[in-house]
């Protein structure tokens, strides 16, 4: 079974273009990881390659705007490799952050504040600022 599934990964009729694409991009990603500074390629990766032109992913503007100032020498780093390049494409692509958002806590009012917006709500006429002070002082905490 792995055997004709591997032919079928190999075959030029079956899924061989994509594999072969897939090497070249491993291969393609080494060496962008030879050319690039260190902190660039940290904050890049390549993402594609196709006529001639690598494509590179940044994580931010700031990245994005250094790595299209290098393109000319990031070409002839590929060329001098070995690979066919004709320019660097860069596009910023930010990261998915895998990070939650923080609940807001509630600070409680001191008892000087609750008794100036008690005097204040107690000043007003019925409206919606009485009622928004009524709900405040309701939903509250209150500070001992």
């Amino acid at each position: 079974m792995q055997n004709s599934l591997e032919n079928y990964l190999e075959a030029a009729d079956g899924a061989g273009k994509v594999m072969t694409h897939a090497r070249l991009l491993v291969k393609l990603t080494h060496l962008y990881q030879e050319i690039a500074p260190t902190h660039l390629g940290q904050a890049s990766r390549l993402a594609n390659y196709k006529s001639g032109i690598i494509v590179i992913h940044a994580v931010s503007g700031a990245v994005a705007a250094k790595l299209r100032q290098m393109a000319p020498t990031l070409a002839e780093g590929f060329s001098t490799r070995g690979v066919e390049c004709n320019g660097v494409q860069v596009k910023v692509q930010a990261c998915k952050i895998n990070t939650q958002s923080r609940a807001s806590t509630q600070k409680p009012l001191s008892s000087r504040t609750s008794r100036t917006l008690e005097g204040l709500r107690d000043s007003l006429p019925d409206s919606p600022l009485r009622a928004a002070l009524e709900t405040l002082l309701t939903h509250s905490a209150k500070q001992e």
